[in-house]
């Protein structure tokens, strides 16, 4: 079942853009990169730190694109991905797939994925997708995958994004075994 029931419009906004975005960038993220293979054979990709799970079964992930994002239109229409979460190791491709009107794919190793999409070597973990849903909300659009395949190396420290700056992990310890698990899991 799908509620694409939507709230009445809110009253504008009582901060500036800069000011959400500086909110946002409080909420630390892992780094990812989503790709795919464009009608004319092409591998496309690029960074995004919206990535989250959405259920175990069926196993589903999401992430967001900016509407007027290149790969998104070749999304819309491959239907096939994949996402890569990023080791620390791997900055200089995180900042290289963030980058504008480059040949991003240069001396990037890769192989054929599923459904021929290219994978990145090395990532921390990979999530081959079928783009099960696409929802258009503001300025971006929310793509909602069902994992065909995953695989992850353990002992690979994730690469992460907070308040416009890299960081690696610092392990805390464990969680509590009172507590529950990791968003309501």
């Amino acid at each position: 079942m799908t509620d694409t029931r939507h709230s009445p419009a809110a009253s504008p906004p009582q901060f500036s853009p800069r000011e959400f975005r500086d909110a946002l960038g409080m909420f630390a993220t892992g780094v990812a990169i989503v790709t795919a293979r464009g009608a004319d054979g092409q591998p496309v990709g690029m960074t995004i730190n919206s990535f989250n799970s959405v259920s175990l079964a069926p196993p589903l992930v999401l992430w967001c694109l900016a509407q007027r994002s290149q790969l998104q239109s070749v999304l819309s229409a491959s239907r096939h991905c994949a996402i890569h979460v990023l080791t620390a190791g791997q900055r200089p491709l995180a900042e290289r797939f963030a980058t504008r009107h480059i040949d991003r794919w240069a001396g990037v190793a890769q192989a054929p994925g599923l459904h021929g999409v290219p994978l990145i070597e090395g990532a921390a973990a990979v999530f081959e997708c079928q783009v099960r849903s696409q929802h258009v909300e503001g300025d971006h659009t929310i793509f909602v995958g069902e994992v065909l395949r995953c695989s992850h190396r353990q002992g690979r420290s994730p690469l992460l994004y907070h308040g416009g700056m890299f960081y690696t992990e610092h392990p805390l310890g464990r969680l509590s075994p009172k507590a529950a698990g990791p968003m309501g899991k």
